[in-house]
């Protein structure tokens, strides 16, 4: 028989939380509003309890112990499904519905959340809950109704439904186009090349595109993020392999300038997810409206 062990109080729950994910007991106090020694303090309470130290201190630093490791998991999915429990607790305890939404940080930032306005219009007593996932994940662990995805028709656990693929265009300042001008297509290779970390071949890509180049593409500057390529191409650091999606602003004031198209082979394209089952009707109004912002898109010429 299992014994019943005390739950820690919540406040204690969020300060180990917190000290977990920053791996400091001063980020910790600084995110939650609380003293260094506040934290510490309820981390310890949290130590005594369990009987084990959950916290190795290194230096000036921490890092977590292996009990640590194993608390933090269990926690971090805890104290989310729990705050997830209140809100829909909150939106179900008056006239508002709640539709969760998982989406690429990227995307969701320069594509969906200055559209969702426009769908709030629609459903004025509909809240929203967005969440940034890069990653597929358990939609019906983490309670989401509807996660737009960009990969391979590949999402164990989720049922899938294309949205659009990913329209790719080389793109450069006008500052750099300026004192680089690109009359011909191999003039783009002579140009500064920003790199995206994780989409490192497209460079590769679009020298097939370009016979008799012997280019070493591979060189240039690297970003971890699609906003810091972004930021980089506009500042006119170099030319950048960016999705349409990602860069309407910038395409329309001329931030940016298409210089050519390129089609990736990878065979990846953007997804709709959503829980196997059926879905709830604000989701299904949801997936509509974006199917159709998607079909209505204008292409930068």
């Amino acid at each position: 028989m299992e014994r019943d062990f005390p739950i820690p109080s919540i406040s204690v729950l969020r300060c180990f939380e917190a000290a977990a994910k920053h791996q400091s007991f001063t980020a910790a106090a600084e995110e939650l509003g609380l003293t260094q020694s506040g934290v510490s303090r309820q981390v310890k309470e949290l130590e005594d309890q369990i009987g084990a130290p959950l916290f190795r201190r290194e230096g000036r630093g921490i890092r977590l112990t292996q009990a640590g490791k194993s608390l933090a998991e269990g926690v971090f999915s805890d104290l989310s499904r729990l705050r997830r429990t209140i809100s829909q607790a909150v939106a179900a305890g008056g006239t508002q519905e709640l539709l969760t939404i998982a989406a690429l940080p990227s995307f969701a930032t320069r594509w969906l959340v200055p559209r969702l306005k426009h769908f709030k219009e629609l459903r004025p007593n509909l809240d929203l809950m967005v969440h940034s996932r890069s990653e597929p994940f358990d939609l019906v662990e983490e309670g989401i109704d509807v996660a737009i995805h960009f990969g391979a028709n590949d999402w164990p656990g989720a049922k899938l439904s294309p949205l659009c693929p990913e329209d790719l265009i080389v793109v450069a300042a006008p500052s750099l186009l300026e004192t680089s001008p690109v009359r011909e297509k191999s003039d783009i290779l002579n140009l500064p090349l920003l790199h995206m970390t994780s989409r490192s071949h497209l460079w590769k890509v679009f020298q097939q595109t370009v016979p008799g180049t012997a280019t070493h593409v591979q060189v240039g500057s690297y970003f971890d993020r699609f906003s810091l390529v972004i930021a980089a191409a506009a500042s006119g650091m170099g030319a950048a392999i960016l999705p349409t999606y990602l860069i309407e602003s910038e395409l329309a004031s001329r931030a940016l300038v298409n210089l050519a198209s390129i089609q990736d082979n990878s065979e990846h394209n953007y997804y709709l997810a959503t829980p196997p089952g059926r879905i709830s009707p604000p989701a299904a109004e949801f997936l509509t409206w974006i199917r159709g912002q998607v079909s209505r898109r204008v292409k930068p010429v």
